[in-house]
């Protein structure tokens, strides 16, 4: 690939040898992995435990992870950039998590009523986000359906307002143009709503509106057209199911106004954001405090639990018991014990700053590699999460996001597991994660297999 940002047909023919090469070499790797996937495929539907987990050309099957490592079942030795999705902001097996959670089981692992932990929590999330009155729950699925339901309880409304191409996790309420393909959207400045998966039932397709990110004309359009009827808006504050893309200046202070005036509410999906690019999450980052906020991954320190903050006068209707949030699992005691030393003892100010150095580590050695090969590619990099983006210029929104050519993140996802790196497999979709054991040395390992990735390319 010459030093040019422009793709030649030659280019992607190249792409396309370089990936069945590195899928040979990939599939090489992992036999006992084909093994179990063969196996899996007579008891677990589609062979995995979630359909995130399906990938090309096969799954990896983890046996252990440690600090900054895991290790797959043939024995492979991994730099962990996955992340679990984004959860492991502690790294594997942290010390403080395994004595927390260890000491809690000795005491009993469920009593289906409240322990001090979750008081700490609750106090540790609400000044950290700003948001006085808390809940638990169990996945970020539950915690946008926490978030939902709210709005609506609180606000008599019904109707919702999502962005296009977010995932907000699999309810019906927010099934809705996720990853749609482009004839699937309608026109840009009027996009369709479209159930991302069968058994959506069409009533409630109906009930939520879409518009773009990044986009507060086509919000304020929104609001007009279907004014007094719409309950609030639910948002990624940075956009992170398509790759990472920012809000504009001024947009996140757009949506706030805009909700306020008409009397509707703001809810923050930070299931991605929060914990990993600041204290605070985006909250913090950029200053604009919603109505709700939802939480998950990273507060565990591996162990499954969600959260929901919210002011007091929308968390009243739990309060006053219009809406009963439950669920037999919330702030379960093995995940409020994990989550008190996650928030209280490891990621704490000094710990952002040794992963803010990383990230500044990883994002100019990246620079430094486009620059001098002239990759069509440009990085995005916030607190423990970034992303190398397939396209010279930076991207605004979800059908810019669907220009991008895949193979050159599946390329070089093979590159990184071939030397030795972990990312998620869902290409140009997914980040890398950053936590509080990787080193110095693990970001050098990502670079060098970044760099072999872009020679391979330009040859």
């Amino acid at each position: 690939m010459a030093l040019t940002t422009q793709v030649t047909e030659r280019d992607l023919h190249r792409l396309d040898r370089l990936i069945a090469e590195q899928e040979t070499i990939f599939l090489s790797r992992q036999r006992r992995s084909a093994e179990l996937a063969s196996r899996a495929n007579r008891s677990l539907a589609g062979g995995v435990t979630s359909s995130w987990q399906i990938s090309r050309p096969q799954p990896i099957w983890i046996s252990h992870g440690k600090g900054s490592r895991v290790f797959d079942a043939d024995g492979n030795e991994y730099v962990d950039l996955h992340g679990g999705y984004g959860v492991m902001a502690a790294g594997h097996a942290h010390p403080k998590v395994v004595e927390a959670v260890s000491a809690r089981a000795a005491k009993g692992t469920h009593f289906a009523q409240p322990t001090e932990d979750a008081i700490v929590v609750a106090e540790n999330l609400a000044g950290r986000f700003g948001l006085p009155l808390w809940r638990f729950a169990n996945s970020g699925t539950e915690a946008t359906m926490d978030a939902v339901h709210l709005m609506r309880a609180a606000t008599g409304r019904w109707k919702v307002v999502k962005v296009e191409g977010t995932y907000h996790g699999h309810h019906d309420s927010v099934q809705v143009s996720v990853y749609e393909p482009l004839e699937e959207l309608g026109p840009p400045d009027h996009p369709w709503s479209a159930p991302a998966s069968t058994g959506i039932p069409p009533e409630i397709v109906r009930l939520t509106i879409v518009v773009p990110f990044n986009d507060l004309p086509a919000l304020e359009r929104v609001f007009a057209e279907h004014d007094g009827e719409i309950a609030g808006l639910i948002v990624e504050p940075v956009m992170m199911n398509a790759g990472i893309i920012p809000p504009d200046p001024g947009y996140l202070e757009g949506t706030r106004e805009i909700t306020r005036r008409h009397g509707a509410l703001l809810a923050y999906d930070e299931v991605k954001t929060g914990l990993t690019v600041g204290p605070g999450g985006a909250t913090g980052l950029y200053g604009v405090t919603p109505d709700i906020v939802c939480l998950a991954k990273a507060m565990g320190g591996g162990l499954s639990g969600a959260a929901i903050g919210g002011t007091a006068e929308v968390m009243d209707c739990i309060v006053r018991r219009d809406y009963d949030q439950v669920g037999t699992f919330n702030g379960n005691p093995l995940l409020m014990a994990a989550a008190r030393v996650v928030l209280t003892e490891i990621l704490t100010d000094e710990a952002y700053q040794h992963i803010d150095a990383l990230r500044d580590q990883m994002a100019a050695g990246i620079e430094r590699v486009i620059g001098e090969t002239g990759l069509p590619a440009h990085v995005v990099a916030m607190g423990a999460k970034g992303c190398v983006t397939f396209s010279p210029t930076p991207v605004r929104n979800y059908r810019e996001f669907l220009a991008i050519d895949d193979r050159f993140s599946h390329c070089h996802w093979l590159y990184q597991m071939a030397g030795g790196v972990l990312l998620p497999p869902w290409g140009k979709t997914e980040q890398w994660m950053l936590s509080v054991q990787h080193r110095p040395e693990d970001v050098e390992r990502f670079l060098g297999n970044f760099e072999r990735f872009a020679g391979a390319l330009r040859s």
